[in-house]
């Protein structure tokens, strides 16, 4: 099962937003159902994308957001993972799989590969465990958080331009890849993953009990 959203860019600079194209959100099912006996039948993967509204043709002129000056936001979350902020060399299989595969297809399209970034990583664990555990599927958290905010709270303060890929996917033998090959096949996500202004990126995996896999992939220009 895999659920893919993204979250555009954002930025704190003052800037009018050319463009904003909005719509309602897109919602793809695609349930495969083996034909053999209830008793032969073997767990499949289900495929499902959700799309939200995208702002910025290619993003080349990417919508961009002011951030208010305030005081970093102290959460639990951040707190648990504070003391944490795993380098690439400390990424789980599935979270170096995802970078890997975001690099290629940037090099395959002509961008230069971006560079991993730990405080990023640390804030995309902190939301992929946060999905899990509370039960939603959003760059919104319950309380509220968007992703500036959610930025802010993980002591990300400078920035450019920010934006955000989550996906949800069980069932496949390598996750991480897939999450990224179905990000590719879906307009905005692409976007994200090929945008040039971009210099850095991570992604934070949380594996539920179940075997559920949440995945969230940050991109920052500082």
């Amino acid at each position: 099962m895999i659920f893919l959203k993204l979250n555009p860019p954002q930025a704190p600079s003052r800037i009018t937003v050319h463009s904003i194209v909005s719509g309602l959100m897109l919602l793809v099912l695609l349930v495969l159902c083996p034909s053999a006996p209830a008793q032969n039948i073997q767990p499949r993967p289900v495929a499902r994308l959700i799309l939200g509204p995208v702002s910025g043709a290619g993003y080349s002129r990417p919508r961009r957001v002011k951030l208010e000056e305030s005081s970093p936001v102290t959460t639990g979350a951040t707190k648990a993972g504070a003391a944490n902020s795993p380098s690439l060399d400390d990424a789980t299989q599935i979270e170096r799989r995802a970078f890997e595969q975001t690099n290629r297809v940037r090099v395959q399209n002509g961008l230069g590969p971006l560079v991993w970034d730990s405080e990023l990583c640390r804030m995309a664990r902190i939301h992929s465990e946060k999905m899990a555990q509370l039960g939603f599927f959003s760059h919104e958290t319950p309380d509220g958080m968007q992703l500036k905010e959610r930025a802010r709270a993980n002591g990300i303060l400078h920035f450019r331009v920010i934006a955000e890929n989550i996906a949800y996917n069980k069932g496949y033998d390598d996750p991480g890849g897939f999450a990224v090959e179905r990000w590719m096949i879906s307009s905005g996500h692409r976007a994200n993953i090929l945008y040039i202004g971009f210099q850095a990126s991570a992604i934070g995996s949380y594996v539920s009990p179940d075997g559920s896999v949440y995945l969230t992939q940050v991109f920052i220009a500082r």
